[in-house]
């Protein structure tokens, strides 16, 4: 079977986990304007004071921070900084033709740890809640990098 084929199980699972996690990436985006018309404000930009059919009114102050959008910026962040290890990670572990059930386990359990990690985030859990989400994920990138080259060494 070829392996970069929506036939090959192991592959459609990565795509299928990829395709989850740049979706909630993009909706962060939405996610931020959504904030910042709900609030009237957290905009970065001198021109966002301009008088429009969406600002009507402008006013100095929505220059100025807003923790509710700001929260939001800081988990679309958080994804910027680590999805594109998974995208990457992911894809490599794939040529490796892992078993089915191994390749489910860490590319939906990555998933599962990013989007418990956005809830924890979005929920202002502490640093701990998320940092041991986050952990999860991390390790499982760490795990399937690790994998991916004792394979191309020789090793697996």
């Amino acid at each position: 079977m070829d392996t970069l084929s929506l036939q090959d199980p192991v592959f459609a699972t990565y795509v299928i986990a990829a395709t989850l996690m740049i979706l909630k990436a993009v909706s962060m985006s939405w996610l931020t304007v959504v904030r910042m018309m709900q609030v009237r404000g957290g905009f970065r930009s001198p021109e966002d004071l301009k008088r429009t059919p969406l600002n009507p009114a402008p006013d100095p102050r929505q220059l100025e921070p807003d923790e509710r959008v700001e929260r939001i910026r800081r988990i679309h962040l958080n994804d910027l900084e680590n999805l594109p290890f998974f995208f990457a990670a992911g894809f490599l572990y794939v040529l490796t033709q892992p078993s089915l059930l191994l390749a489910r386990l860490l590319l939906y359990g990555y998933v599962v740890s990013r989007l418990l990690h956005f809830a924890a985030y979005a929920t202002a859990r502490t640093h701990d809640t998320r940092a041991t989400l986050w952990t999860v994920g991390s390790l499982i990138i760490i795990f399937m990098t690790c994998s991916t080259l004792l394979a191309a060494l020789g090793y697996r």
